[in-house]
Order: C-alpha cells, then structure tokens, then sequence
C-alpha cells in the first residue's frame, strides 16, 4: 500500500489528507500542535470565513499572486465543491455580503472539528515536529521527526503553512524544509495587514471606526489608484485598520514608503452637494466657531485633524468663512492623505505574502520539479489572494489537488 506524509495540519494539510485517503492509500499527517487547524479557528474573527460562493474565474481574479498558477486547482475543487464538502459533513453554511461563506453557526470551531474529523477517517493524525525530508535518489522517501522517529513515505506533501500568526504553528518550517531541498524562497512579506502611517495625528483619533468611507491607495506619482473601495476603515494609535485596509495591503508591493493613501469621507456627497451641506450647517450656526461647526457633518475626534489639515483657522466664525475656505475644507474631506510608512508586522498579517516560488512547482499537481514524490499545498508557495474566503478556498484547492496528485503518482 502507498504511504504519504503530510507535513501540516492546517486546512491545506486536512483537506490533502482527505483526498488522498480517500483514493485507498496510507496518509500521515505530522502538526506540531495538540489540536490541529489552530489558524483556522481565528478566521473571520472566529466565525471562520470558510469560501466565497463564486466561480472560478472570480476566484482567480481575487487572488494576488499567483491567479493563473491555481487554475487547475480551482477547477478540480472549487468553492462550491468546498461548500458541498462541509455541509455533506454537517456544518450548514450561509453566504453573506460580498458572498463570503460562513457557517450558520457562526462558530470557527465547526468547520474545525468536521475538516479534522473528516481526515481521521481517512489519515493518522501525529503530534511531532518534522526536522528533515528524507531524500533518495533525488525522491523524496520520508520524514525524520525532531523525536528522532523516521516516517517512510512514498510521496511527501508539505503544508506547513506561512509565518503569519505564528502562535497557532505557522513559524517558517516549511520553507526551511524546502529550501535543504534546493527549492527558491521568495522575500516574506506581510498581506491582508494594518497600515502604518507617517502622520502623527492618529494616537488622538485611535479607535474611531468610519463606516461608508472610500478607501484609495496609490503608488508615488501614479494617477490611478492601485486600489480604491467603498467600507469600513478603523484607526489605531499609528494608522489605519479594518477591513478596507486589510484588503488595500495586499496591493502594496515592493517599498510601503512609496505608497499614499487618500480616504473620501462622504463618498455619497459630491463636492457642489457637500459644499451647499456646509452652507446650510453654517447657516444655522453663524456665531460659532468653525472647529464648533462641524459635528454633524464629522465625528468629533477627526475635525481638529480635517481643519489642520485645510489650512483654515480653527477660530474663525462660520460667518467669515469664504468660498476659498470651504473648498480646502472639502478638499480634506474628500482627499485626506496619508502617507504610509509601513505594514504592520507579519506576525499579525492574515497571511503571508511569498514562499516556495511558482516556477518550481508544477500547477498541474503541485508536485516538485526539484525532487520527485515532493508536494505543496497551501501558503507555504507563494500564493496569496484578498479578503473575503478566497485564501482558504486557495487552501482546500491545492491541498485537495496536491493530496489526489500524491496518491494517484
């Protein structure tokens, strides 16, 4: 009987194992945690955004790197292959604004305990660290554990994950393991990721959350935006957070010092409806000052930052206040810019951006084109895609190609 080894036992790990055992073969998987999928349970703020019910094509459109890599991937096992899978298994599922996919329970933890008890059926699930693929002949033939304990193997699936949240277990493992190999690691970066700004007003606006905001990112010196979207956006004490910019991270490639970022706080309003808005606010309070005349239009922590930033005295009465003053006004409300200085550390990005490069890895199987019975799956390669269930269906795709590819060599 043929012998596979997964290293992980994460989503891409589980699902390997399951597609793999269920061709008739023995399957192994080695997670050095107590309780496997431990990333899987924080997901979507522990409600688990388990896939997003689209096709194919939308799915490859929303994947950052590595789109047309994963084609044959997605068209073995697609979301609704994904969605199938789960509530075959018992864990109803529901699709939500932006047709993100999440369990009627809201509860991470089901779609945990179906996948892991899925693969137990299929799959000896081993607690243990792997130290070392064993390699023979230019095939890979086993694992040797940190316990000293060697696994034989003939096929190997490595699916150790990122280094994003590396307290659920995903510290690197897989590219060291690969790398021994002779397989390429692309630069580690993180993705789906607060943004940190050069402004050094946000420790007075920490915690504001803007629902209905426009979100714009641009390279410096580029006209158009390389990213712009309609959402929610939070400030932290050093910039900003939440699912817009999550979403925005994962358009930053290369220096984040070249990026800047613009927020249209009334996108509903443009600039004749707010400025005839202004007119009546002010009409109805003209003996005040203006940094007193802006509460119903702002919240009231960001409109020292906006009148700063206009250029317009804070002291001035609403009834001075010219045309000229009330297009910089504007001008700050529809274009507040900020300029990025860095993304926030990967150990709290919702995945890796990098890892084993595309170019050794055949799409087709996933399989090595260094070392013979070598397979990946999951974030360990360097795929990574935007927010919205699209990186774990990315997980459940290879895993379940890379499983069936091993099982059937």
């Amino acid at each position: 009987m043929r012998n596979i080894v997964i290293i992980g036992g994460g989503a891409a790990g589980l699902m390997a194992a399951v597609s793999a055992g269920k061709e008739g073969i023995k399957v192994t998987v080695v997670e050095k945690n107590n309780r496997p999928a431990r990333k899987v349970m924080i997901t979507g703020k522990g409600r688990c955004n388990v896939t997003n019910n689209c096709d194919a094509d939308t799915l490859i459109s929303n994947v950052a790197h590595g789109g047309k890599f994963l084609y044959s991937a997605f068209s073995l096992f697609n979301s609704s292959d994904t969605m199938s899978f789960f509530e075959r298994v018992g864990v109803p599922l529901k699709t939500e604004r932006g047709n993100r996919v999440f369990p009627v329970s809201d509860k991470a933890v089901d779609i945990v305990d179906a996948l892991v008890a899925e693969a137990k059926k299929c799959a000896v699930l081993k607690t243990g660290t792997a130290e070392e693929i064993l390699v023979k002949n230019g095939t890979a033939c086993g694992v040797r554990l940190a316990s000293g304990e060697v696994l034989t193997a003939d096929a190997v699936i490595i699916a150790t994950g990122g280094k994003s949240y590396p307290l659920t277990g995903s510290t690197g493992d897989g590219y060291a393991l690969a790398g021994s190999l002779g397989h390429t690691v692309t630069d580690i970066t993180p993705s789906l990721i607060r943004i940190d700004m050069k402004e050094g007003f946000f420790p007075r606006v920490a915690g504001l959350s803007l629902k209905n905001v426009t979100l714009s990112l641009y390279k410096n010196g580029a006209k158009k935006p390389v990213f712009k979207q309609l959402g929610e956006l939070l400030f932290t004490h050093t910039g900003i957070s939440g699912p817009l910019t999550l979403s925005a991270s994962a358009f930053v490639d290369g220096d984040p010092k070249e990026y800047f970022a613009e927020i249209d706080l009334k996108p509903a309003l443009d600039e004749k409806t707010l400025d005839n808005r202004l007119l009546r606010d002010f009409g109805d309070m003209k003996n005040r000052e203006l940094s007193n005349a802006l509460d119903k239009l702002l919240p009231k922590s960001i409109i020292p930052i906006i009148i700063s930033k206009s250029g317009v005295s804070p002291d001035i009465k609403v009834n001075q206040i010219s045309r000229n003053d009330r297009a910089q006004l504007i001008n700050v409300i529809k274009h507040l810019t900020l300029c990025v200085s860095a993304l926030g550390p990967i150990e709290e990005a919702v995945v890796t951006r990098g890892g084993i490069t595309l170019k050794e890895i055949n799409p087709s199987d996933m399989s090595s084109k260094i070392v013979k019975n070598l397979y990946f799956a999951g974030e360990v390669m360097d795929v990574d895609a935007y927010t919205g269930g699209f990186n774990l269906q990315i997980a459940f795709s290879t895993g379940f190609l890379a499983g069936k590819s091993a099982a059937n060599k």
